[in-house]
């Protein structure tokens, strides 16, 4: 195998289990050991959540639910903990924002 071609990966699943992996397999797309082959990494994120702030705005918008995607991205972020801490903030109060999560009202607010 050519040494300048990264080893492609695909993961495809949703839930906690693809950004449970996400997150390892994250640490190969920059090698810390140079001798070790990049690593292109793709995810095919299926979303079927229906809970919590995922459902509500799958029910009132009509959309697919965002929390995986949301999930994933953090995971394979550059800096997933402040991605984390602000993707994962969950507003406490109000009518219509109590229990939405930041991330989800953000990516909701990319499709629009």
């Amino acid at each position: 195998m050519d040494d300048n071609i990264p080893l492609r990966v695909v993961a495809i699943g949703g839930g906690t289990g693809l950004s449970a992996l996400l997150h390892g397999l994250k640490q190969y797309t920059r090698p810390a050991d140079p001798a070790m082959p990049a690593v292109d990494l793709t995810a095919v994120v299926t979303v079927t959540d229906d809970g919590g702030s995922s459902g509500r705005l799958r029910r009132e918008f009509d959309v697919l639910p965002p929390g995986d995607i949301r999930n994933c991205m953090v995971a394979l972020s550059e800096d997933s903990a402040l991605l984390s801490r602000l993707f994962q903030h969950r507003f406490q109060a109000g009518r219509g924002l109590k229990g939405h999560s930041f991330g989800n009202l953000f990516l909701m607010a990319l499709t629009q």
